[in-house]
């Protein structure tokens, strides 16, 4: 495994393990198939575990898995505080506190603001004391070093980068992502401030992993040198020396060895023109296959009318790789054969889920694409007698 510095000194592992995606039974994490591939990455020596307070049981999970492995002090524990539901300075006690009890322990190697959009969001932070408050959790040693998450443009991201003296942040970054999000000018301005920069959605959701379009499949055959697509991801953000750590949802023992196995292989500056000319080809391939931005985050998450939005977006998003034909068949599996039912049809526009996007789809808007695409007549009738006759 590579490790990159933090800015106290600490070597991180180049690969984090993303909290988020952990699999599940019904509702609940399945903690025993968590336990095993997280284990299996703290023993190839991954050192970053990334987490948050709105990631469904996550936090619990966690805090499980290390207590029951004896192993807190072997890795750097990354956890979030919920700011845009904080409303009062005790409000951020309150949550922190309550992380700290689901995480098991008494300190968080690094904390983040969770989702700071632009520098307004950290002013409000401000009015209700958070340097103050921050100052006396490093005092305590609660906090090892303070940071923010963030989603938006770069103009907005160089606000929050000058707005305090922060020890590390995390953005969204990949090579679709190189010239939206924070971008790789704002990677380049944290690394040039001397920040730790860590990596979340490096392969978009999945989207650079798999369900490619076919020139594309057929170009990673005849020029991709034996590696995967999620290969050729992870490569081209740890080829950057700017990159200090990419997190990855990792929920299979497979992705986890195979994820390790390209984390101990990768140096910084290795790539040649030949591997800079394939992403290219690639960025190009799939900018005209991807129709919806959706990454599969589930912040849109419950919709009122429990629209299943991430899986909406999905099956329209495989339109262009796997035909309309399969992914109707695969739209009608995932909504009209739910109960409740989860499609389009349900949605009232009320707009809670625009919100909460942290890529600023218009998600009324597309939704309403979605539906002339995959709602077809044929859906409805499955839909109307699988709910009538409870098939």
């Amino acid at each position: 495994m590579e490790y990159r510095k933090g800015r106290h000194g600490e070597s991180i592992s180049v690969l984090g393990y993303g909290c988020m995606r952990f699999s599940r039974k019904g509702t609940s994490i399945d903690l025993n198939k968590a336990e095993q591939e997280v284990m299996e990455a703290i023993s190839a020596g991954v050192n970053y575990l990334d987490t948050a307070y709105v990631y469904p049981g996550s936090e619990a999970a966690v805090g499980e898995i290390l207590r029951r492995n004896s192993c807190r002090d072997q890795i750097y524990l990354a956890t979030k505080l919920p700011q845009y539901l904080v409303r009062s300075a005790h409000a951020i006690d309150r949550y922190f506190d309550e992380e700290l009890r689901r995480l098991g322990t008494d300190h968080v190697d690094f904390y983040l603001m969770h989702m700071l959009a632009d520098r307004t969001s950290w002013e409000r932070l401000q009015a209700l004391g958070i340097e103050d408050w921050i100052r006396r959790q490093k005092e305590t040693g609660r906090i090892r070093n303070i940071g923010f998450s963030f989603h938006g443009g770069t103009p907005a991201f160089l606000g929050v980068l000058d707005a305090y003296d922060w020890d590390f942040c995390q953005i969204q970054y990949n090579y679709m992502d190189e010239t939206s999000q924070a971008g790789r000018r704002g990677l380049e301005a944290a690394a040039a401030r001397g920040l730790p920069v860590i990596i979340m959605e490096p392969l978009r959701g999945g989207r650079l992993a798999g369900g490619f379009p076919p020139a594309a499949r057929q170009l990673l055959k005849e020029e991709g040198q034996g590696r995967s697509g999620a290969e050729w991801g992870l490569r081209w953000l740890w080829n950057q020396p700017e990159v200090t750590c990419v997190l990855s949802g990792m929920n299979s023992l497979d992705m986890v060895r195979e994820n390790c196995r390209i984390a101990a292989e990768v140096h910084a500056g290795e790539f040649t023109p030949e591997d800079f000319a394939l992403i290219d080809r690639l960025r190009k391939e799939l900018s005209g296959a991807i129709r919806v931005g959706c990454t599969g985050c589930g912040y849109c998450q419950p919709c009122p009318q429990g629209v299943d939005i991430p899986g909406v977006f999905r099956c329209f998003n495989e339109i262009p790789a796997d035909g309309l034909s399969r992914a109707r068949r695969e739209y009608m599996q995932t909504t009209a054969m739910r109960r409740p039912s989860t499609g389009v049809r349900h949605c009232v526009g009320c707009g809670k889920c625009e919100l909460h996007c942290p890529q600023s789809i218009a998600i009324r808007e597309e939704l309403k694409k979605a539906a002339r695409e995959l709602e077809t007549p044929t859906y409805r009738l499955v839909e109307l007698a699988y709910h009538l006759l409870k098939i």
